[in-house]
């Protein structure tokens, strides 16, 4: 007895720590003060541009200021893109708003003051543009472009000519895609060869995840991912990218920077041999790729390119660009337990249309998944409950001689056919289910601002009237009462804390997890109740 009560203590504790603080250490996001206006500003810098060698000194960038930004647009992102250079300075996602009850969309890059995060792109080498004195100012036909009506891509061409070279930069965007094609046709126009090498990188500062949850600011990994033919996802925190520089050379693969709900990422051809570094330099994190060399023979001309992701976690999305990009949707080392949930969690949403629902029926199958399990458990806590006054007896018999105690209580169980850790074992055996179901919900951007009925407006966001998580400590109480209370008095104190520990515990978290805990309660509420009142009817006959 005193064993099994170890045991659920033991359960309940590792299913806080690990619901809380265990999230928050695997998948910690910076959060520092704003960077100041000169920190943000716009002007690039010589860091800011790769160098293929670290003996390279990096030459001193002039800055001018640069024309408006050419805006484009398809149905699902909306982007700005400086001349200056030809990089994405701001993208915002058309179908996820700022927040909710916005008509503005989530900024995923900008480049202001209290957040920078842009896609930088360019040409590097011997003879390379972005690795002069100046980089070159880009002109194209109009400064705002959308995708026309019936039409499937826009190319947002952007041109740069010399007497010694012409160059297109060429931004392709496609209907309902979050994917974004950048190429570059090069002409050789010179009677000598032209040498260089295309790099594109990110460029942020050290702010805090803008997709991070409130309350508690509960979020998931922030930092840059990448794939080796050794490991398909690996990933270095935020904070770490000047420590844990990364110096990598891999036949594909791809490179990104990571956070809540959104991931941002240059993938490369599968085909060519990329280099891969990290670095953090002036307040700012460079997340970056360089391509192989490109030469042309005086009067030849090429195409080069690279594809940019910048949009919401969705599997099958990713997968389908890259091989291991999906992985970014992090469900931590209960991954496999995790997919399978969200899989069948998808497939509900399919035949309800309410995320809410969806989380309650899903619930219900988990818990009609483990019945067995749970009957098993609650028969052996009903009989525990049965022989409470023969413990307590035996106890006030042999008083402080715990050995003959343990003895006697021993035989008893054997006396009676009952396993004292049959109560507990079960529960144990569903706490992996339980913990890969917290990381399914919390990973998941289609709970983002789902909501559900009444108050509950953001499922990934906290109840900010409270309300389910009392409700959730209510049904910790009752599930109190329904078992046998503990002999022990230290136990029997820790045990009635815990459903005001929980509930302090879910005041901040997603109303979606929350949600699955109170009817999870409720379902275990009904099922003792009714395996009870079944052995007490079996007894009386």
């Amino acid at each position: 007895m005193e064993m099994q009560r170890r045991l659920v203590l033991v359960g309940l504790f590792i299913v806080g720590y690990l619901l809380f603080w265990n999230w928050q250490k695997e998948h910690e996001s910076v959060v520092t003060s704003a960077p100041t206006a000169a920190t943000a500003s716009s002007v690039v810098s010589a860091s800011d541009i790769p160098h293929l060698t670290t003996a390279t000194t990096p030459p001193e960038l002039t800055s001018k200021p640069a024309p408006t930004a050419i805006e484009a647009r398809n149905d699902v992102i909306d982007l700005h893109i400086d001349p200056r250079g030809g990089d994405i300075v701001q993208l915002g996602l058309l179908t996820y708003s700022q927040r909710q009850g916005s008509q503005q969309p989530f900024l995923l890059l900008q480049d202001e003051p209290q957040h920078t995060f842009v896609a930088e792109s360019g040409l590097i080498g011997q003879d390379g543009p972005d690795a002069q004195a100046q980089r070159p100012l880009y002109t194209t036909s109009a400064p705002v472009q959308s995708l026309a009506a019936g039409s499937q891509t826009l190319d947002v061409v952007l041109h740069y000519e010399t007497p010694q070279v012409a160059i297109d930069k060429i931004y392709q965007l496609t209907r309902g895609s979050y994917v974004v094609k950048l190429s570059y046709h090069i002409v050789n126009k010179s009677q000598y060869p032209w040498s260089g090498r295309l790099f594109a990188q990110f460029k942020r500062d050290d702010s805090a995840d803008p997709s991070a949850q409130s309350g508690l600011r509960i979020s998931s990994f922030l930092g840059a991912a990448y794939w080796t033919k050794d490991k398909p996802y690996n990933k270095i925190a935020l904070k770490s990218l000047g420590k844990d520089a990364l110096q990598l050379q891999e036949k594909g693969g791809w490179i990104a920077l990571v956070q809540h709900y959104f991931v941002s990422a240059w993938v490369p051809d599968a085909g060519s041999v990329t280099r891969y570094s990290t670095r953090a330099q002036d307040g700012m994190n460079y997340v970056s790729m360089i391509g192989s060399p490109l030469t042309l023979a005086p009067g030849q001309s090429l195409a080069t390119s690279v594809h940019l992701y910048a949009g919401p976690k969705i599997q099958h999305d990713l997968a389908a660009l890259s091989p291991g990009l999906d992985l970014t949707v992090d469900y931590g080392w209960l991954w496999p337990i995790a997919e399978a949930l969200f899989w069948l969690l998808v497939h509900i949403h399919d035949l309800i249309g309410n995320w809410g629902w969806s989380i309650v029926v899903l619930t219900m199958a988990v818990k009609g998944l483990f019945w067995p399990l749970s009957a098993a458990s609650y028969r052996s806590m009903a009989q525990m409950r049965k022989i409470a006054p023969e413990m307590q007896r035996m106890r006030e018999q042999y008083g402080e001689d715990r050995q003959k105690l343990s003895q006697a209580m021993m035989e008893f169980y054997r006396k009676e056919k009952i396993n004292p850790l049959g109560g507990c074992l079960p529960m144990l055996v569903q706490m992996p289910v339980f913990i890969a179901l917290y990381w399914t919900l919390m990973e998941s951007v289609q709970l983002r601002q789902a909501p559900f009925i009444g108050w509950i407006h953001d499922l990934a966001d906290m109840d900010h009237l409270f309300i389910l998580p009392l409700v959730n400590g209510l049904t910790m109480y009752i599930q109190q009462h329904l078992n046998p209370a503990p002999a022990d008095p230290t136990q029997a104190k820790m045990m009635k804390l815990m459903p005001i520990i929980f509930t302090g515990f879910f005041l901040f978290f997603p109303a979606g997890l929350v949600l699955y805990w109170v009817v999870s309660n409720m379902i275990s509420i009904a099922q003792q109740w009714v395996i009870t009142r079944r052995i007490e009817a079996a007894e009386k006959h």
